[in-house]
């Protein structure tokens, strides 16, 4: 049965690593989509295949417009013609220079098995041998601090490579994203997967940019790619800036913060915080 999967170039690459982000479960702060995003951006980068999304989407969802509106295609209408309908991109970007492969894409709501199975032929087609997806989860997390990562792989030999890199291991029993079951898949394939997972601040709305920045050198260290952030930087800084004028206009808030801070720089990873989880529920923020 054909993969639904287009390969219409065939960059050439030697030992080529490949990066994914997925928007989705595992994309706080828009750094999973984010960081790929600005990684295209930044290399000179070919599009050469895309998964086609038709077989793996759920797009009418019932619930409120707010819900259902993540699910949907997008739609564009100008001066009262309708322009296009632009269906989620899954595509797969070359940089040979780096014997890089980026993918963006969102995750798949059924068919995990088609879907992973697109990702592996294109893996196995081109010579990948390691791969690395990045994620964010909201955590109890201060944004005056750099984020924390954590860090899952596919194989136990490779669990010397957190201590090397700063990354705490993952620990964790619950409903599973498709990037883990891809990770089982890995194994069978002779490739390794690695899942480097920053903690976003949970009371910070929208796309971080701070973070993402964190998370690509993370990336560029686990690439050994020297990778230039200087516009993501300024951008960064002046983030933190703005977040941190308007938190000193709400006291309780810049409270709750300050005892973030006391724990996060005590590396207290679980911390039970119970005043802080209760007004992040009043406020409606979740914490994956």
């Amino acid at each position: 049965m054909a993969l639904p999967l287009t390969i219409y170039r065939e960059p050439s690459f030697s030992e080529a690593r490949l990066v994914m982000g997925f928007s989705g479960w595992m994309d706080g702060g828009e750094v999973s989509t984010g960081t790929v995003e600005y990684l295209v951006s930044r290399f000179q980068t070919v599009e050469f295949a895309q998964i086609q999304p038709q077989d793996f989407f759920v797009y009418n969802v019932p619930g409120p417009m707010e819900v259902a509106a993540l699910f949907r295609p997008q739609a564009r209408i100008e001066n009262g013609v309708v322009a296009a309908v632009e269906e989620p991109a899954n595509a797969f970007h070359g940089c040979p220079e780096h014997n890089l492969i980026l993918f963006a894409g969102r995750e798949p709501n059924v068919r995990w098995k088609a879907y992973a199975d697109c990702i592996l032929h294109v893996a196995a087609t081109f010579g990948v041998t390691k791969i690395y997806f990045v994620g964010s989860v909201a955590g109890i997390a201060p944004h005056t601090r750099m984020p924390r990562f954590f860090c899952s792989v596919s194989e136990p030999s490779m669990t010397p490579l957190l201590q090397q890199y700063g990354l705490e291991p993952s620990n964790y029993a619950g409903p599973a994203g498709f990037v883990t079951y891809l990770t089982t898949r890995c194994p069978q394939y002779g490739i390794e997967m690695m899942n480097v997972v920053a903690e976003v601040p949970a009371y910070v709305q929208g796309r971080n940019v701070k973070c993402i920045e964190a998370t690509i050198h993370k990336l560029g260290e686990l690439l050994d790619i020297s990778i230039h952030t200087d516009d993501l930087h300024f951008m960064s800084v002046e983030f933190e800036k703005q977040l941190s004028k308007i938190i000193r206009k709400r006291p309780e808030l810049a409270e709750l913060i300050g005892k973030i801070e006391h724990d996060y720089d005590r590396q207290v990873v679980d911390t039970q915080m119970a005043d802080l989880k209760a007004w992040f529920e009043k406020q409606d923020i979740r914490l994956d």
